[in-house]
Parts: structure tokens; sequence; C-alpha cells
């Protein structure tokens, strides 16, 4: 299996020759994120500590989310530069734009939910305004290359129908995800950028390989702008944060890594999976909070501190272990991922499902799904 991980299409050095990608990204986030704090405490646009979900000390600056922003579009026009001569241009530079147009809306979204507290309908139509633009230009996961191993055949009307509803469906799913999982310095940013490391490994064997002429290179630019960004902005918001994200940052990341997973579909169903168990970390609280408030009947969309790392501090773990714990299983998620991409698909899917039960089963077992304790988290043991 170790002699297939570099295929014999295309050198590694085509790869390597986007590294300019992640610098322009990294030094355009530290940049601007150190302006968007000035700004933030300017004008009072700070997150103000309730001592119920939000127990910081003490005000702390939004607008990080901007910071990353721009990383990824200085990150994306940089790519879009270096990919300015390969033959496949024009077919790359829409989903590079429909990619960016995206995640600029779902960037403003977050940030008028930050500044005006949007009730829940007004952002999901402006996420599906955002899902709607990837389909525009193209990016879509290839559903009939999916069923074909089962005998079937999608008619051009059933596919359209089930390309708009997946493509939103995975953009509302990883920007909420992201989202929830925003609750504690450098947590969300560190995750997420630990995911898309692990999607940049895979992005990067599929060029080896010659997976795609346009797909290749805008997954390894977009994952090179992320990753950038996101380490453009940690520095700033490792604790004690200096600023956060905010749902402009969550909602930016959650859209962008739900259109890689889409473009992980354009043509073999295991690299499709391989991202979705890549981003497991994510799908597991989320289910976690959903499945924990179904099941004492309380609100879906009321936050509370009931979250796989709120109950882990409650224990009496502190934030510093708790943060470092979650890089540890989000790594462990991105390596079972890397695993999958490398067998039959249906041994594959096996091992991802497998993954999220054994996941459901300890998360169970730890008595994660309670609600009953200090915030809505079980009482320390």
């Amino acid at each position: 299996m170790l002699d297939t991980l570099i295929g014999d299409e295309r050198p590694l050095r085509w790869a390597v020759r986007f590294w300019p990608v992640f610098v322009a990204a990294f030094l355009s986030t530290l940049a601007t994120t150190a302006l968007c704090k000035k700004i933030a405490l300017r004008f009072g646009i700070v997150d103000r500590p309730d001592h119920r979900v939000k127990t910081h000390a003490e005000p702390v600056a939004y607008l990080g989310g901007l910071g990353v922003l721009a990383g990824l579009v200085v990150g994306v026009f940089a790519g879009i530069y270096i990919c300015r001569m390969d033959a496949a241009f024009r077919h790359t530079l829409p989903w590079f734009l429909g990619v960016l147009a995206g995640a600029s809306i779902a960037c403003l979204v977050g940030l008028a939910d930050d500044l005006l507290d949007l009730r829940p309908r007004h952002k999901f139509l402006g996420q599906i305004l955002a899902a709607a633009l990837l389909l525009l230009v193209g990016i879509d996961p290839n559903l009939q290359r999916a069923v074909e191993p089962f005998g079937w055949t999608l008619s051009t009307r059933l596919e359209t129908i089930l390309d708009v509803l997946v493509v939103t469906f995975f953009v509302l799913g990883a920007t909420n995800s992201l989202n929830l999982l925003d609750g504690l310095d450098g947590l969300c940013a560190g995750v997420t950028a630990i995911i898309t490391g692990a999607m940049l490994l895979l992005a990067v064997h599929l060029a080896t390989w010659g997976f795609s002429d346009f797909g290749d290179p805008v997954r390894i630019v977009i994952c090179l702008s992320l990753a950038g960004g996101l380490c453009g902005f940690l520095p700033f918001n490792r604790h004690p944060a200096k600023i956060f994200m905010g749902d402009a940052g969550s909602t930016l990341l959650g859209f962008v890594i739900a259109a890689l997973m889409i473009m992980f579909a354009e043509k073999v169903p295991r690299w499709w999976m391989a991202s979705v168990v890549v981003f497991g970390l994510p799908i597991l609280d989320t289910s976690v909070a959903v499945l924990r408030r179904a099941l004492n009947r309380r609100p879906i969309l009321v936050s509370d501190r009931g979250h796989i790392y709120d109950q882990m501090i409650d224990r009496g773990l502190s934030l510093r272990k708790t943060v470092a714990i979650c890089y540890g299983l989000a790594g462990i998620y991105a390596l079972v991922g890397l695993l999958v991409s490398q067998i039959r698909t249906r041994y594959g899917a096996l091992v991802c499902l497998g993954t999220f039960v054994v996941s459901g089963v300890l998360v169970w077992r730890a008595g994660y799904l309670a609600m009953a304790g200090l915030r809505g988290a079980p009482r320390p043991r």
C-alpha cells in the first residue's frame, strides 16, 4: 500500500510548487487579524462573557473571521497566478472563484449574526445561497459514479435534485458543526487546521496520480490557503485568546471544508468517505449535542454547556488539556480517514461506519449524553 502513496502521473514537485500559497495566506492573516483586533476594540465589537455559555473572564475582540477570510482570498489568488499557464486553467478558474464567492457570503452572514444576532432561518438562507454558488460553478458530487457499483442509474433530473440536496446538506452541516465547536480558545481553529492538513495530504496524493486536471490544483490551493490562514490566526486565538473568530470565522471554515469534501467526491466514492471521516470530530460533537438535547427534551437550537469539550472542563480538566485532547481526537480521525483512502471502497465504507459507531458507543458509555449538572453538563466525577 505504501508504494501507491505517490503516483507516477505527476512528480511531487508539481504539488510543491504551490508553497507560496501557504506563505501568502499566513502573512496576510497575521497582518489582517492584528488590524481586525484594533478595529474591534476601537468600536466595541467584542464578545462579552455571560458566565453561563460564554465563560471567558473579560470581553474579547471579534472580527477574527475577517482575518482568516483575507488570508484565504490572498492565498487563492496566489494559486490562480501560479496556475495561470496550466492547460486546464479555464476550467479551474470558475471553481476558484466559486469557492471564494461562497466563502465570502458565508463569512458575511456569520459577521451579520455576530453584530445583529440573526434569526436561525436567516442564517440558513445565507448558507444555502453560498451552497448554490458551488452548484453554479459545477462543484457537485458525482452521484452517478457513486451508485454505479449497485447497478443503478440516475436520471438527469433526479441527479440534479440529489446534487442540490447533498451540497446544501454538506454546507449546512459543516458550517453549523464548526460553529458549535467554536467554544474554547484555539479549539475550532486548531481542529480545522488538523482537518485541513489531512485533506491536503489527500489532495497531494490524488494530484500525483493525475486524478483530475482541474480539480487537483483547486483542492491543493484551497487547502494551503485555509491552512495558512488558520496558522496565521492561531497565535492570536490560543489561550488566553486576544481575538475570537466569531460566527464569521466558524461559518467561513465550515463552508470551505464542505466545498473540499464535495470536491473529493469528483470521481471515486472512497475519497469522499475519507474526507468525511477526517471531519469526524465536528460530526461527533454536533451529533452528541443534537441527540443529547433531543433525549432530554431541550430546544435543539439553544446553546448550552453540554458539548464534549465543555463536559471535559466541567469534569475537572483544564482548558489547555481539553483543547490538546480534542486536537488528539481530530488527529485520530484524520489518520483513520487517510487509511480509508488507501483501501477498497467497500472496506472503506465498513471502516467509516465502524468508526462512528465506536465513537457513539464510547460517548454514551462515558455519560456525555446526560444533561444534569453544572450548566447542562454532568457533574465532575
